[in-house]
């Protein structure tokens, strides 16, 4: 069946593979399906030149679509990966982080190195020099679950 319909369409396949492909970029976006039907459409292009050559077998058309198709993703990532946005929350999923800087009150006393503050409505384990409860610190660094504090 997807022979004859080749053989019927000729080097149109090579687009209308292309256009599905644009097409369900754009039902499942994920910036992949975009660069394999690009290399389709180039195919089609060159089957359109070169479809009553002797050479032009469906081999040849695979093999320079599969060239394509890598050459397209890989030409891809790289536009994609040098564009370089950055966003104005760079803390986002980094709770952590997004606290530096941040003053609090002492909750526990710091002990041994080790203590807790309360920021907004979460309880967080501290790391610094020995303070007593009340005392006002500064958040300097995260390390994951634990901030480092610094007194005021």
């Amino acid at each position: 069946m997807i022979q004859r319909i080749v053989t019927e369409l000729g080097p149109w396949a090579w687009w209308v593979l292309g256009i599905v492909l644009l097409i369900l970029e754009v039902l499942m976006p994920g910036v992949f399906l975009v660069w394999i039907g690009i290399a389709a459409i180039i195919t089609g292009a060159l089957s359109l030149l070169l479809w009553e050559q002797a050479f032009w077998a469906w081999q040849a058309q695979w093999l320079v679509f599969a060239v394509l198709s890598l050459a397209a993703a890989l030409i891809g990532r790289r536009i994609i990966s040098t564009r370089g946005e950055t966003s104005d929350q760079p803390h986002l999923n980094q709770r952590g982080q997004s606290l530096v800087g941040r003053t609090a009150t002492l909750e526990q006393p710091i002990s041994e190195g080790r203590g807790r503050i309360r920021l907004d409505d979460t309880m967080w384990s501290v790391q610094g020099p020995d303070l007593p409860v009340g005392a006002r610190v500064r958040v300097t660094a995260s390390n994951g679950r634990d901030l480092t504090v610094e007194p005021i």
